[in-house]
């Protein structure tokens, strides 16, 4: 227990990291695959994965209930918040600009938590959530003006944000005590099935398998969905929801620095100062004692 802390203080940046990575892989990869049809494969691959490591290791799977619980989680949390991002992304949005707007979570997520959950924000970490969406709609008023994708694509990503806001209470409220693996496995199957006729009905369903496409379906499938996604769960189990929620502000600034050299996204003075001002906003969230002190 005494090694807890410190596993979750290294969870976090780990965390931070691979999530953001997450945006640049689908960027990668859309060129080759439709939306749909590229996560469909994506959480088949995962659950499958997943499902074997649960059965080697002959891990406990979740009941009918839980079950029920995590299908309609993973629907939400993998198949609409990553459907959403993804096709705002084929829609022109770039990747810092698709992890901006979906940086806007914490806000909602704390006020919902606030309501269902109980859980209570001090004035520190309210300053903190108005400064960090201070800083996160300097960025995207600046992007969207600059003509740097479609309003369009904006609405997908709003979608995107509801649904992850939902599904993150969701989690904390219902299955903050299912069995971790095989229940993460459900979530990926549920959205693989989900996301199966959409492909179908919507898109063409045609996979060109470059070595670009190989290379990023590999590393969503290995560090988003099995590594990221448990990573995501553990720490919405360690801590608050609010709190969690708060680490996706770091997640624009750090998708922006990749996202600059890899496909020439501009960070320039306004972005910097949009970024300095949700790490701000995230140091008061998450450490308001910091700011109590004296």
């Amino acid at each position: 227990m005494q090694s807890s802390p410190r596993l979750e203080s290294m969870a976090a940046p780990v965390f931070v990291f691979l999530w953001s990575t997450g945006f640049i892989g689908a960027k990668y990869g859309l060129p080759y695959a439709e939306p749909a049809t590229f996560l469909a494969l994506r959480f088949a691959l995962a659950a499958a994965l997943l499902a074997t490591w649960v059965w080697l290791a002959r891990a406990p799977w979740p009941s009918w209930r839980q079950a029920g619980h995590a299908a309609m989680i993973g629907i939400l949390l993998h198949a609409v918040y990553l459907g959403g991002v993804y096709q705002g992304i084929a829609l022109g949005i770039e990747a810092g600009l698709s992890a901006l707007i979906v940086a806007l979570q914490p806000v909602f997520t704390a006020l919902v938590a606030r309501q269902l959950l109980g859980e209570r924000l001090n004035r520190v970490q309210w300053g903190g959530i108005g400064l960090g969406c201070a800083g996160v709609a300097l960025v995207v008023l600046r992007k969207i003006e600059g003509g740097a994708g479609t309003w369009l694509g904006v609405a997908f990503c709003m979608i995107s944000l509801v649904a992850i806001v939902i599904a993150t209470v969701l989690q904390k409220r219902l299955a903050g005590d299912h069995p971790m693996r095989s229940t993460t496995a459900v979530q990926l199957g549920a959205a693989c099935l989900f996301l199966i006729p959409l492909s179908f009905l919507f898109e063409t369903g045609e996979i060109a398998w470059t070595a670009q496409f190989s290379l990023s379906l590999a590393w969503l499938v290995l560090a988003l969905s099995l590594g990221g996604w448990s990573l995501f769960l553990y720490l919405l189990r360690r801590g608050a929801a609010s709190h969690v929620a708060s680490l996706f502000f770091l997640v624009p600034p750090a998708t922006a620095l990749m996202a600059w050299p890899l496909f020439g996204e501009v960070l320039g003075p306004v972005e910097v100062a949009g970024v300095s001002m949700t790490a701000a906003g995230v140091l008061m969230v998450n450490r308001p004692d910091v700011f109590n002190r004296g």
